[in-house]
């Protein structure tokens, strides 16, 4: 599996913060929102969202 970075800085500041943001939500009222959250963060970490592959966008800014 080809995990091409298509993330950028900002996008990924955006994810982490959001997918913090979220989780911790899900966390205080006790619901799986929270996996959302999870997932920004994933995709935050390892700068490559499956999503943006399949529609064609990359905001790396190459």
């Amino acid at each position: 599996m080809n995990m091409t970075k298509n993330i950028g800085d900002t996008d990924r500041n955006i994810r982490f913060a959001a997918g913090v943001a979220i989780a911790l939500w899900g966390l205080i009222d006790h619901n799986l929102l929270g996996l959302i959250g999870l997932v920004l963060v994933g995709t935050a970490y390892m700068r490559s969202c499956p999503v943006y592959s399949a529609m064609n966008i990359d905001t790396t800014g190459k």
